[in-house]
């Protein structure tokens, strides 16, 4: 299920907002420039489908966006429990860091965990099939797979050959709750 929780930035125990509720939570981050979407997955896509497939699936959808955003490429990616990099993949992106574009993800399967540190708060959303998140360019956070990670997402790029990771060298993320704690919450 999808939620949100906001934390004051020096308290990741106590969340100031918690909710499940899908138009809640697009209110509250589009107060930020963050885009939160609610997609109909596609009921003729094949569990084997390969990406030419998903990405077709979902063309309508990629090209609003490509619209909207100013996006020029999508691709998929995916990590799956028996990936024999996942610990490495994970640690990777737990630290919290930028990008100079849009981080713009579509979850097709499985579920994953968005953190953004924004005016002193600490925004966590919990996304899973179905659901899109468009973090604006220059927006301080991190992401949690789990210790398991499943999931299949569509990303969109401005421009792919730029997007690196710029580390902000801050240990806010060691501070709040991981995918584990999180992952099955319904309230926390």
């Amino acid at each position: 299920m999808s939620f949100l929780h906001v934390y004051h930035e020096a308290d990741g125990e106590q969340p100031i907002l918690s909710t499940h509720e899908g138009e809640r939570i697009a209110a509250e981050l589009s107060a930020h420039g963050v885009r939160f979407e609610r997609w109909t997955l596609c009921s003729r896509l094949a569990p084997d489908a390969d990406l030419d497939g998903i990405l077709a699936a979902y063309a309508d959808d990629i090209e609003r966006l490509k619209q909207d955003g100013g996006f020029a490429t999508a691709d998929v990616m995916g990590v799956q429990p028996d990936h024999p990099d996942k610990a490495m993949l994970r640690q990777e992106f737990l630290d919290e860091h930028r990008y100079n574009e849009d981080e713009a993800r579509f979850f097709v399967r499985g579920s994953g965990i968005f953190y953004l540190h924004l005016d002193q708060r600490v925004y966590v959303i919990g996304c899973e099939a179905g659901d899109l998140m468009s973090v604006p360019a220059g927006t301080p956070h991190w992401f949690d797979m789990g210790p398991v990670p499943d999931f299949l997402v569509i990303r969109l790029f401005t421009d792919s050959q730029d997007w690196v990771a710029k580390m902000t060298g801050s240990d806010i993320a060691a501070r709040f709750p991981r995918y584990e704690a999180l992952s099955g919450d319904e309230a926390a």
